[in-house]
């Protein structure tokens, strides 16, 4: 590849670096798996604040991609197509074909370096992943939120009074709860890996839905905690699953949208459930029972349903669609190498693993001990504690305030419809600004005066629909989780850490929402002084771990640049041929930001 003397070669793929010290590149140090380094067609545009140092190029209309041989690529064009179609050059094609061998790579068959396809047929394609991949994700993602965020409708119809429960009983339930989720997601996660998400997801929902069934039956403070254990163990590691099996089909570009799209379900599952309670609360006293049975009876049997139809809606790759039950499959032939070959493309990594295949203890030490995750945990950790207590004490300060059960599950609707909207926008910002940090920041930004409004507004309470308004507005803020789980995802850069990863920076939240329930004790209600003071303290923390984090990348990938730029020509192709190092550690990975 010809290259201008005065422009240093750019890092051969996207995504792989190295994430240890600035100094020469160390053969012998290793992460998880190989990764990529050469920029992709998703990347080219990106500023080198969002996560690469390759100089921005122009798109062209179609990804029809010239060969490498071509005589008469200048060297501007030359440089253009491998940015977006790194195996043009014969080096890295021949290194990635020999990884997808040696891994077993499940769509190593129809990888091919010099297949093209017009713009069109990658939106047709894309639009066909959406209906059938992200479609159902979001459809199993509402069996997840129905079933562990039904309580709160529960509690509206006096379960608490029932059961002979208190507030701290409800929030040491939620805290087995969370604590068992947290304990369940790395065990999860790797079983998931070895068994494949297709086959894993569909199992969690059946035997979570079957716990959930169970809880019509909810005797006392007993059962209560045993429940609350059984479901956060089963559905622990579920997002982290999901995550993994819809980047077998997106690019790490599209994902986040996705992502976004997964997580309106949060919301839409809150309206949807809190309509079905306004019905099935009503059916207190039928066959003696309260009404907050019935409706985990209900719901319950609806996400079995889920679960069983899972089995069969989810293939285990782009390669695996054709079945007994699913004859003609999802794809045509040549649809099935655009899907993969687009993937492979943006991330080459995304071959490294079959898909079946287990996380070595070796492999999970490795992503473990990566330090340059640990930013993204910490924004997990405490960038949702803020909104949590105030979103878990929703319905019984509207019942403290005097509305009805009925009317209290009506009224959380509205801040879920603003929620779906600024989560939606968020995520498209980032997008369009090709900036993380900050856009996602601004969650901390929408909460702190909410939060501020709460300790230090003398008509709190008093007031009832100023105090509705007031924290409707806080539970509208603009989630900015997808762009965080998707980031996370892509500064992994590869397929054993970014489930490993993944799995992490879930625990994090969880230990964070562990967190949250300490806030809002029954000694500080009904205003929580003392909690909202903690609220605005963790809130103003979340801003400067943000602040942290953007520095600390940028300091990160100008320490590569400096040990990058000072190797000759040929030690960079050396490098890229025989180094060890693999995953964020790369030295030629540049972190997203």
């Amino acid at each position: 590849m010809s290259q201008s003397p005065q422009q240093p070669l750019p890092p051969p793929y996207p995504g792989s670096g190295s994430g240890g010290s600035s100094s020469s590149p160390d053969p012998n140090s290793s992460i998880s798996s190989t990764s990529s380094a050469l920029p992709t067609p998703t990347d080219e545009k990106k500023p080198s604040s969002y996560g690469t140092v390759i100089p921005p190029s122009p798109s062209p209309d179609t990804k029809n991609f010239p060969s490498s041989s071509s005589s008469d690529l200048s060297e501007s064009s030359e440089y253009a197509d491998l940015t977006r179609n790194p195996f043009l050059d014969p080096v890295v094609a021949a290194h990635w074909r020999k990884v997808y061998e040696e891994a077993d790579y499940e769509c190593r068959a129809v990888f091919d370096p010099s297949v093209t396809w017009t713009e069109e047929e990658e939106k047709a394609i894309i639009r066909k992943i959406d209906f059938r991949a992200c479609a159902w994700a979001i459809v199993m993602f509402f069996a997840l939120q129905v079933d562990r965020g039904n309580l709160s409708q529960a509690l509206a119809d006096g379960m608490l009074d029932d059961l002979g429960l208190n507030t701290n009983d409800y929030n040491y339930g939620n805290v087995i709860f969370l604590v068992s989720f947290l304990c369940a997601e790395l065990p999860s996660q790797l079983l998931s890996k070895k068994l494949g998400p297709d086959r894993w997801i569909p199992i969690q929902i059946v035997l979570w839905s079957v716990v959930a069934i169970s809880q019509c039956s909810l005797n006392g403070r007993g059962s209560f905690f045993a429940t609350r254990c059984l479901l956060g163990l089963i559905e622990g590691g579920f997002i982290p699953d999901i995550v993994l099996w819809l980047s077998y089909f997106y690019t790490s570009r599209e994902l986040p949208i996705r992502l976004s799209y997964f997580w309106t379900t949060l919301s839409t599952t809150s309206i949807i459930t809190s309509l079905m309670a306004f019905g099935l609360l009503h059916m207190r006293g039928i066959n003696g029972w309260a009404g907050w049975q019935w409706m985990f009876l209900v719901e319950g049997l609806i996400t079995l349903c889920i679960g069983l139809a899972s089995f069969f809606m989810m293939p285990a790759s782009a390669v695996q669609t054709k079945t007994w039950f699913r004859p003609n499959g999802w794809f045509t032939d040549r649809e099935v190498a655009i899907v993969v070959n687009r993937v492979l493309r943006d991330d080459p990594s995304k071959g490294d693993m079959h898909n079946r295949e287990a996380i070595t203890p070796k492999r999970l030490w490795e992503t473990l001990k990566d330090y340059d995750l640990w930013p993204l945990y910490a924004i997990g950790l405490v960038a949702y504690i803020p909104q949590t207590p105030v979103n878990y004490y929703l319905t019984l300060t509207l019942r403290r305030l005097g509305f009805s059960a009925f009317n209290t599950n009506l009224l959380v609707i509205p801040s879920s419809v603003v929620h779906i909207i600024t989560l939606l926008l968020l995520t498209r910002l980032s997008d369009i600004l090709k900036e993380r940090t900050f856009v996602a920041m601004l969650q901390s930004l929408w909460t702190l005066p909410c939060i501020l409004a709460l300790r230090f507004w003398p008509g709190l309470i008093e007031n009832a629909w100023g105090t509705y308004a007031l924290m409707s507005v806080l539970l509208s803020y603009p989630y900015c989780h997808a762009i965080l789980v998707a980031w996370t995802s892509k500064n992994a850069n590869n397929v054993g850490a970014r489930s490993v990863s993944a799995a992490l920076y879930n625990m994090s939240v969880q230990l964070g929402n562990v967190v949250a329930n300490f806030i809002y004790l029954d000694y500080d209600k009904p205003y929580y002084h003392d909690g909202n003071t903690k609220l605005v303290v963790i809130n103003l923390l979340a801003i400067g771990v943000f602040l942290f984090t953007k520095a600390y990348y940028v300091w990160r990938n100008k320490q590569k640049d400096k040990v990058w730029n000072g190797l000759t020509e040929e030690q960079k192709a050396e490098y890229i041929k025989t180094t060890k190092v693999q995953g964020s550690r790369r030295l030629d990975f540049r972190f997203a930001h």
